[in-house]
């Protein structure tokens, strides 16, 4: 799965954007803005404690073997699983490579504003920044 696909069509590329389609991610906004606050409190926990200034949550449906497993979709009775990882464990397990580490950060937003999700689907996984206070104030 592409980019485009993982995030719904945009509007290049029929002249109207394609937002009636069900991407995974209209089930993942949902489930990620009731997770915020949960999220948030993980993110500041990982920093003060000095794991990492770079928290990186994974979002799935399946079972991963990265990160500490924080939100549960089963216990939750939501869609996605919630784990904890930081950019050091993605760069130890290789799925951030060495050499794109520094190109991570430059793009790697404010964490204090901004969960940085690493969203897995069947057919891929991307990164994904999703702001704290989307729709609040």
């Amino acid at each position: 799965m592409d980019r485009e696909e993982l995030l719904g069509a945009t509007p290049e590329e029929n002249g109207t954007p394609k937002k009636k389609q069900e991407s995974p991610l209209v089930s993942l906004e949902k489930d990620l803005e009731f997770y915020a606050d949960a999220i948030k409190e993980v993110a500041i926990e990982i920093m003060v404690e000095g794991i990492s200034a770079h928290p990186i949550f994974i979002a799935h449906q399946h079972e991963v073997n990265i990160g500490e497993l924080i939100l549960n979709k089963e216990e939750l009775n939501t869609d996605w699983t919630i784990q904890a990882s930081t950019l050091e464990e993605f760069v130890e397990k290789g799925i951030i490579s060495k050499e794109k580490k520094e190109p991570f950060l430059k793009v790697y937003k404010k964490p204090e504003d901004f969960m940085c999700v690493f969203v897995i689907v069947p057919e891929g996984a991307n990164f994904i920044y999703y702001p704290y206070k989307k729709g609040r104030g």
